[in-house]
């Protein structure tokens, strides 16, 4: 029985809106504090957990119960090496949880944090009634700006994985906003003031037939770099059914003004990769052809599952270099209640998968080559002691993330033959602290102008040229990020080496509220409201889940039979009726020779 026509509605966006009215209140009464937030009544405290034998205190944060979402008081301790979290909640018991997996790395890391913006130095959005991580977002609480805006422009997506955050059918309705809703989160992300940075994300954004139009809408209102998070299937899906028209729509998204592709890829075997890993060569091949030549693989790293394969990315990454310009591994967050044997087999840590890394690349990317996220901060910090202008900071927590570059020497066919690490060659621990002490300087009253041209004849000091692989002057490329320290300067050093990336999401196990007050990858969400990542996907029944159901499709438009009531918000991708033709065709051997074959 076929439905009736139904029609979509149109969820008009607000022209503007001031400060917004806090989420949560916290309520004392009858000896008990709690919060009230989404229609839920959630208790705050409970005792601080004691040491035991053998274990050495870090530092004491506050954290979350797995369970009711209490916050907690929670201990970060040392134990045989690697670094614990734990709390106890009054009514579910104890949770204890590896936090990083090497201490001496912890320490290494924790050398190099930068403060953010600060409470108060940020654009607060709403209004403050509720202690962190209640109170989202952004309010005056929070230290960061946003560096990375995630635009959510659907809850539908093209295949189902099972470690996803949220999408349509585990929802049970359709997300989806109209263009001047999120047009109007776009606005709401402006009033900062800072670079806009924003990652089209979903679901899968390309099931939706306007997204070109998005596209535009973003660099309309002034963003200047648009990210696409894509499971890049759809690509592949049009390359088989009519390889012009593949290439001319992602033309198209490129000429709209799509700057990179942030490209799940898992693995580069099809049982690790069962995702994409057929699709992915010929995903490549369209945007060869249509010019869009910065594509970032994005692995979710789970331990036992795809972790004996993170050299190989890399491998696979360097052979691709001409359009791959960065390798971002996240590391799981284990999201839904696990038993603990459980999430011990799955979880791994930034530290646990750096030395995997060092491991399956011979030690070519040793540990020490990482540094964590923040310590780029030094050098915005700097510039802005020069300038005296706000500058764009990355410095979120450093157990949030870490980086490294690397310059691949490849051999005739493409494949790597070397791999060098920036470190063998640039004096990072160096150049940071002479970025400290210059900016210190220039606060104590040193000559501006001088400092900028004393860094410009230093910076040379850090390069041991004798150690510089062939063809690459990165002493030009680094004058020319110092000297315009502007996206296009950093860009250019992008296309002469490869980044490779770590960031570690939290989950309600390992939850650190230190960590999310410092956060600066963010959530747009429809209300006008600014929300961490960690707090949006992370608590998803008091932000994400809780705010999008308001916005909801109606769920006529997706039921396909009245009598069954089967909601299907869109067809899946079906590779059946193509993986004969992938496994022979010349593209998808080609993409993987040296590799896997």
């Amino acid at each position: 029985m076929a439905l009736k026509t139904v029609t979509k509605p149109t969820l008009k966006a607000p022209q503007d809106v001031g400060t917004l009215p806090a989420p949560a209140r916290l309520v004392r009464e009858n000896g008990e504090v709690y919060v009230e937030i989404a229609e839920k009544k959630i208790p705050i405290g409970g005792p601080l957990p004691k040491l035991r034998q053998g274990e050495k205190h870090i530092r004491v944060t506050s954290s979350l119960c797995p369970y009711c979402m209490r916050l907690l008081p929670a201990r970060v301790f040392d134990r045989g090496g690697k670094v614990y979290i734990r709390k106890i909640c009054p009514d579910h018991g104890e949770v204890e949880e590896l936090y990083f997996g090497d201490t001496e790395m912890y320490h290494r890391m924790m050398q190099f944090e930068e403060t953010g913006k600060g409470p108060g130095k940020v654009k607060a959005y709403l209004t403050l009634s509720a202690p962190c991580p209640y109170n989202c977002g952004l309010c005056s609480m929070h230290e960061n700006h946003t560096a990375l805006a995630n635009l959510v422009i659907t809850n539908r997506c093209n295949i189902a994985c099972f470690y996803c955050f949220f999408y349509a059918e585990k929802a049970g309705y359709v997300y989806e906003p109209e263009m001047e809703l999120l047009r109007f989160q776009v606005r709401q992300l402006k009033k900062q003031g800072f670079t806009m940075v924003v990652q089209i994300t979903g679901g899968e954004p390309t099931v939706r037939e306007d997204l070109v139009d998005i596209v535009r809408m973003l660099k309309e209102e002034g963003v200047r770099h648009v990210q696409l998070n894509t499971n890049a299937i759809r690509f592949a899906e049009l390359y088989f059914e009519d390889p012009e028209y593949a290439v001319e729509y992602t033309r198209q998204l490129r000429q709209a003004g799509v700057n990179t592709v942030y490209m799940s890829f898992d693995g580069v075997t099809p049982k690790v990769n069962w995702k994409n890993h057929y699709e992915v060569p010929f995903a490549f091949e369209v945007f060869r052809k249509a010019g869009m030549t910065s594509v970032v693989l994005v692995p979710t790293v789970i331990k036992t599952i795809n972790d004996h394969e993170l050299g190989d990315i890399i491998r696979f990454a360097s052979k691709h270099i001409d359009i791959v310009r960065a390798v971002n591994y996240q590391p799981v967050s284990l999201s839904g209640q696990m038993k603990k044997h459980e999430r011990e087999r799955m979880r791994i840590t930034i530290a646990d998968a750096i030395h995997r890394i060092a491991e399956q690349t011979d030690y070519q990317v040793p540990p020490e080559a990482w540094f964590p996220i923040p310590a780029a901060a030094k050098f915005a910090k700097f510039i802005e002691s020069v300038v005296t202008t706000p500058q764009f900071c990355m410095s979120n927590h450093p157990m949030c993330g870490a980086g490294t570059y690397i310059f691949v020497e490849r051999d005739a066919s493409g494949l790597p033959k070397k791999i060098v690490p920036l470190t063998d060659f640039f004096d990072v621990v160096g150049f940071m602290e002479w970025l400290d002490q210059k900016r210190i300087d220039i606060l104590n009253g040193s000559n501006k102008k001088l400092a900028l041209l004393r860094g410009l004849i230093d910076l040379r000091k850090f390069v041991d040229k004798s150690k510089l692989p062939k063809g690459l002057s990165f002493e030009k490329l680094l004058i020319n990020v110092f000297l315009k320290r502007n996206y296009d300067a950093l860009g250019k050093l992008h296309y002469h080496m490869l980044f490779l990336g770590m960031m570690h999401f939290m989950d309600l196990y390992n939850y650190d509220v230190t960590r999310v007050r410092r956060c600066n990858i963010h959530y747009l969400s429809p209300d006008g409201r600014v929300i961490p990542f960690c707090t949006f996907n992370v608590m998803e029944k008091l932000y994400r889940d809780y705010v999008q159901e308001q916005y909801k499709q109606p769920l006529e438009l997706y039921i396909k039979d009245l009598e069954t009531k089967a909601f299907n918000p869109g067809e899946k991708y079906n590779r059946a009726k193509y993986i004969k033709m992938i496994k022979e065709h010349p593209i998808y051997k080609e993409a993987y020779k040296g590799i896997i074959f």
